[in-house]
């Protein structure tokens, strides 16, 4: 059972993957078509222009099907997450799998260029992330998003790290991640599954937030791993301390 799911499991993922790019650009070819008709008639000088326009309009279509198509089957194939604990290659991982599909196809095709607009918070709802008001996400490097938790006015630094997961002991770990109101995640900054981090918390540019960390609220973290930091940003005694005993 385990070697048949390590050879078919990532054939048929990719199979999936196709699948769902297929019937995302599927609008966007009947776009072009319609599109490269219009202008058939044009001088050529127009025409090229107007063909690189009418691709780059087919790529804009098939992107905003694609941000609508994913969550729908993401959705219908039961790939919304809950808490779970166990060998990567069980049937229990299936749905961690799926929700992977349907959130790493958009983001390696159009979501770099949706940060920081509203229609990146809305996909992300789509795909079951809770998201208060206010929110600024100014990254695509967001994993496993039904099991993400953003309150109001949290702010995601370009090109950070929010995940629910993480392996640990050979087993693959998936834990919600709540980032609580008013808190900031810093540029390039990984926050990884069963994190909390409190209201009005930040954590610091390039740090990396380990598996299962409760950040207070108020506080500011940082390093790698990240830790407590005072008020002139060095790190705070308590965390050297810990940092000692563990």
């Amino acid at each position: 059972m385990k070697q048949a799911l390590l050879i078919l499991g990532p054939l048929a993922f990719l199979a999936l993957a196709a699948f769902t790019a297929g019937v995302s650009l599927a609008p966007g070819l009947v776009f072009l078509h319609h599109a490269l008709a219009l202008i058939s008639g044009w001088p050529p000088s127009l025409y090229y222009v107007g063909a690189g326009l009418a691709v780059i309009g087919t790529y804009v279509v098939f992107g905003c099907c694609l941000c609508l198509i994913a969550p729908l089957f993401n959705l219908l194939l039961g790939a919304r997450l809950k808490p779970w604990r166990g060998p990567q290659t069980s049937t229990g991982a299936l749905p961690w799998f799926l929700h992977c599909v349907f959130t790493l196809l958009p983001r390696l095709t159009v979501l770099e260029f949706l940060a920081s607009t509203p229609f990146l918070n809305f996909y992300y709802q789509l795909m079951g992330m809770k998201i208060g008001r206010n929110v600024i996400i100014n990254t695509s490097a967001i994993a496993d998003p039904s099991l993400i938790e953003l309150g109001d006015r949290v702010t995601l630094g370009g090109s950070c790290s929010v995940m629910a997961h993480y392996a640990q002991g050979g087993f693959l770990v998936i834990a919600p991640t709540r980032i609580l109101a008013g808190a900031t995640i810093g540029l390039r900054a990984i926050v990884m599954g069963g994190v909390t981090v409190g209201e009005k918390a930040r954590v610091m540019a390039g740090s990396f937030v380990l598996p299962k960390t409760q950040i207070p609220a108020g506080e500011t973290w940082g390093g790698i791993p990240a830790r407590r930091l005072d008020a002139h940003g060095d790190e705070h005694p308590a965390s050297t301390a810990q940092g000692a005993a563990n």
